[in-house]
């Protein structure tokens, strides 16, 4: 049952990085959040305001606190745990969209910010899938690129340069169709797991017209087209990728019960990425229009997207944070501390760890190129604190690894 608990003027409710699944709501008196800035180092303070939540994203997350929540007046707040939320969650529809655009302004900042520090300019829409076109061309994935073209024409009819747009379609498509001549594969769409919970919802009558099918290397969205759709991957896996100065970056990959596109959606924004099909994919496709009633008639999919934003906002401070890092050996470290939170070991005596990354693996969450990345790493191997082989890498010493973090961030500590 939520339970409501009296604070004292300057009590501290929680520190920056405790581990907590409460949620708060705010029911009376005062609560200030505090932290610090990622990118300054200066202190970043916000006031609570009565009716409000605080502590959800690390309650949903289950990770450390972002702030430490003190009252600055007697204060009552109402803790919840994370069920009790889910409860009211889904049964208030205000409450569901206000919460999943706080949500999703808050990662769309840390975006901008990372393409900020990233000095990645960001394109106008039309120029800006031209040249998502081009790289895919340049990469001599031509189905890819024939698929951008279209998405041009299609959004964009009475564009000025239509004319050489189409040259450049039919030029890619000619390559294309050369291509699969001499290669064509002959892949089925996987079925969907019937023991997969996340999927379950998803698997009735009802949402079969939603369902999209798509070819390996097929773009289901382009980076810079307006976003008026959002997906369920149902089978097969989706390949996110973005244009970072001039080239084409991997981001991630999306599995079965994963969504992706959600958030233009929700802030009627430009595509902050390119997905497209890693082998044969099937999809639910859900557009604007519907999405406020779909989410709001079924709260398990407006709780998974909450549960989503809470993690992609978490991972994208974490990586924004390496960024920031000065001291190269230092950042190249916090890259390894990452990956080693990323995929926790069994057996927490054990110090050596080993990451299937590569040198591009690494350059890419340092926002390093690969020259300088290769010379650092080239620092670390001969100090004997990383192994490097194809397609992986060992850490000889993992809390060695954390004290040189440590040491060249806080080199008075």
């Amino acid at each position: 049952m939520p339970k409501a608990m009296q604070y004292t003027k300057g009590s501290v409710i929680y520190f920056e990085g405790d581990h907590d699944d409460r949620i708060f709501i705010m029911q009376q008196g005062s609560v200030l959040l505090t932290s610090t800035d990622i990118e300054s180092g200066l202190p970043v303070a916000e006031q609570v305001k009565s009716g409000e939540f605080f502590g959800v994203k690390s309650a949903f997350g289950h990770f450390g606190r972002e702030e430490t929540a003190t009252a600055l007046v007697p204060t009552i707040a109402v803790t919840l745990t994370v069920q009790e939320f889910e409860h009211l969650f889904s049964n208030n529809k205000q409450l569901i969209m206000k919460m999943l655009r706080v949500f999703s302004n808050q990662l769309r900042q840390i975006h901008k910010k990372t393409e900020s520090i990233l000095n990645n300019i960001a394109e106008d829409q039309q120029t800006g899938m031209l040249a998502v076109a081009k790289c895919f061309t340049d990469d001599e994935a031509y189905r890819s690129a024939c698929d951008i073209y279209i998405k041009f024409l299609k959004r964009y009819p009475n564009a000025t340069n239509k004319e050489e747009v189409a040259k450049l379609y039919s030029e890619a498509k000619m390559r294309n169709d050369r291509a699969l001549a001499h290669a064509r594969t002959k892949e089925t769409i996987e079925s969907i797991d019937p023991e997969d919970n996340s999927l379950k919802v998803f698997s009735l009558p009802a949402f079969e017209r939603f369902a999209k099918q798509y070819e390996p290397g097929e773009v289901i969205i382009s980076e810079y087209e307006p976003g008026d759709s959002f997906y369920l991957i149902q089978s097969g896996k989706v390949q996110l990728v973005k244009l970072v100065n001039g080239s084409l970056k991997n981001l991630d990959i999306l599995k079965p019960g994963e969504f992706f596109g959600e958030m233009a959606i929700l802030d009627n924004s430009a595509r902050s990425a390119t997905c497209m099909a890693s082998g044969p994919v099937k999809c639910l496709e859900f557009n604007k229009e519907n999405f406020e009633l779909l989410i709001t008639g079924n709260p398990q999919i407006a709780l998974v997207l909450l549960k989503l934003f809470c993690k992609r906002i978490y991972d994208q401070k974490r990586r924004f944070r390496i960024l920031c890092i000065k001291d190269l050996q230092a950042r190249l470290a916090d890259v390894f501390l990452m990956l080693d939170e990323m995929n926790p070991t069994l057996n927490p005596n054990e110090k050596t760890r080993k990451f299937h990354v590569t040198m591009a693996d690494i350059a890419h969450w340092a926002g390093l190129s690969a020259e300088v990345t290769r010379d650092e790493i080239n620092k670390l191997v001969e100090k004997r604190k990383i192994e490097v082989y194809d397609g992986y890498m060992i850490v000889t010493n993992i809390v060695d690894m954390k004290r040189t973090y440590e040491t060249r961030v806080n080199p008075n500590r």
